[in-house]
C-alpha cells in the first residue's frame, strides 16, 4: 500500500503485438477474459503539455483484484508509450492507482513534486495522468479516475474474471456510453 496513492490496481504492459500477448496471457497464464478495443476513444490527449493525436489498442483482464492492461500504440504520435518502445523496452510500463477524487489527488501529488508526462480522458469522468517519475527503468505511475463509466467497466471486467473457465477469451470492449 502506498501512503501517497493507495493500492496498486493495474499493471500496464506496452506491447508490439496485442493479439499475441492476449493469447499468451490467456493460454499460458490462464488470465482472462480479455476485453479488447481496437481503437480506444481517447479525448484531450496531451504529451508533455502538447496535444498529440494518439491511437491505441487496449485489452483489459483481471488476475484477482489486479487489472492487467495491454497497450499497443497504432501510430507514431508522441507519447510515453512510444518513448518506452523507442528506448528499447517492452513489457511493464506503468503501475496504476485509481481514484474517485481526481482533481484533489492531482493537486496533492503536484505538491509532492510529481510532474505529469501525459494525460487524457476515456469516457465521462475517466481522466488519467501518467507521471514522469520512473519507479524502474521506463516504468511510471498512472493515476486513473474511475468515478464514471470507466469505473463500472473495470468492475464488470473483474466480475467476468471470477471463475472464468477459459471460454470466449477475447471479448469486445463495451461502449462506455451504455454503462
Amino acid at each position: 500500500m502506498s501512503r501517497l496513492f493507495g493500492e496498486v490496481r493495474q499493471a500496464g504492459y506496452v506491447v508490439r503485438d496485442i493479439h499475441k500477448e492476449m493469447r499468451h496471457w490467456s493460454e499460458t497464464l490462464g488470465i482472462g477474459p480479455w476485453f479488447y478495443a481496437d481503437r480506444v476513444p481517447v479525448r484531450n490527449f496531451m504529451y508533455r503539455g502538447q496535444p498529440s493525436p494518439i491511437e491505441v489498442s487496449v485489452a483489459l483482464a483481471n488476475s484477482g483484484p489486479l487489472q492487467i492492461e495491454l497497450i499497443q500504440q497504432r501510430n507514431d504520435a508522441p507519447s510515453m508509450y512510444k518513448a518506452f518502445l523507442d528506448a528499447g523496452h517492452t513489457g511493464l510500463q506503468h503501475l496504476a492507482y485509481w481514484t474517485e477524487n481526481f482533481d484533489e489527488d492531482v493537486r496533492r501529488l503536484a505538491q509532492h513534486g510529481l510532474k505529469v508526462g501525459m494525460s487524457g480522458e476515456v469516457g465521462e469522468r475517466g481522466r488519467y495522468v501518467y507521471y514522469e517519475t520512473e519507479t524502474h527503468p521506463g516504468t511510471v505511475i498512472e493515476l486513473s479516475e474511475i468515478a464514471g463509466p470507466k469505473g463500472r467497466l473495470f468492475r464488470m471486467i473483474r466480475e467476468a474474471s471470477i471463475g472464468w473457465d477459459g471460454s470466449d477469451p477475447v471479448r469486445p470492449f463495451p461502449d462506455l456510453s451504455t454503462l
